[in-house]
């Protein structure tokens, strides 16, 4: 049943899916030391596809359109498999805590987008999550673990270009599949066209694909692609038909939280003073950027 405010039952669902995205960060990093990262990423979005293939199969949703229909669905596809490409590889970089700041750009690019080209006016108060956001940024870059380098500076621009690549396919999927398609449709043009992208950016980057991976790794992609990739996901789909979708998008600031936690205690990563700050800045901005009365 739809509402028009969050109550308690649908606190909880985003409290745990945020959990669970936060926690995706520090994952791809266990996942990094048994299998290069671009084919970590066409592994989960194929075992996310045939899950995802499968529900639709099950509730008897059709699994694809034609037309001009299908054409934006494999554009979203190529976008959301370039945006993980570059996440993934970032993450072999620099640090997950960095990593969960700079993707989460992403909704700053959505909002500035919407406002450039889809016509939704920001008000003042939607500038100022903007500027937040930036020196968020700022923040994130000023706040350098001691043992920062080049290398990290390549994972960390890395980072900004998928969030950039995020907001773009969400800009793309609010202008072309919005309110034609059924969510789920969208959630499979995502995973299956993803897959020929991520193969052939592994295939010429990444001379090994399977370095020595342990139960630990496996784990850890069987988490991604299941826990993460298919169920988290599917579970958001039904979130935003049940809740409106700003409120709910204004919980999402909870995620870098997680992901800096969950690092900070998991990976063990140096947490300096300019990253808490870049993370509060970062999380106000994606707050007032998204909330509406």
């Amino acid at each position: 049943m739809k509402t028009d405010k969050i109550d308690l039952k649908g606190f909880v669902a985003i409290l745990i899916i945020t959990i669970l995205w936060g926690s995706n960060y520090s994952a791809i990093k266990i996942t990094n030391i048994g299998f290069s990262p671009i084919f970590t990423s066409f592994l989960r979005s194929v075992i996310a596809s045939l899950l995802g293939i499968g529900f639709c199969i099950a509730i008897r949703q059709n699994l694809y359109h034609r037309g001009v229909l299908l054409f934006h669905g494999l554009v979203v596809g190529v976008l959301f498999g370039l945006e993980f490409a570059f996440l993934y590889l970032g993450m072999l970089f620099t640090d997950s805590a960095r990593a969960v700041i700079l993707i989460y750009l992403s909704p700053f690019v959505v909002a500035a987008g919407a406002h450039l080209f889809l016509g939704e006016r920001l008000s003042a108060l939607k500038w100022a999550g903007l500027v937040l956001a930036f020196g968020g940024l700022v923040s994130v870059f000023y706040g350098k673990p001691s043992h920062y380098n080049r290398l990290m500076l390549l994972g960390d621009i890395l980072e900004i270009i998928a969030a950039f690549v995020w907001g773009a396919t969400t800009l793309y999927i609010k202008k072309y599949l919005a309110g034609r398609i059924h969510p789920i449709n969208t959630f499979l043009y995502q995973l299956v066209f993803s897959v020929p992208v991520l193969f052939l950016c592994s295939y010429f980057i990444e001379p090994q694909w399977v370095k020595d991976p342990g139960p630990m790794q496996i784990t850890s992609l069987a988490f991604q692609s299941v826990i993460v990739a298919f169920i988290s996901y599917l579970a958001w789909f039904k979130l935003i038909h049940d809740y409106p979708v700003a409120k709910l998008s204004a919980f999402t600031f909870l995620t870098p939280v997680f992901g800096v936690m969950f690092a900070a205690f998991f990976q063990h990563e140096q947490v300096t003073a300019g990253l808490m700050a870049g993370l509060m800045m970062v999380c106000a901005g994606i707050y007032v950027t998204n909330y509406t009365k």
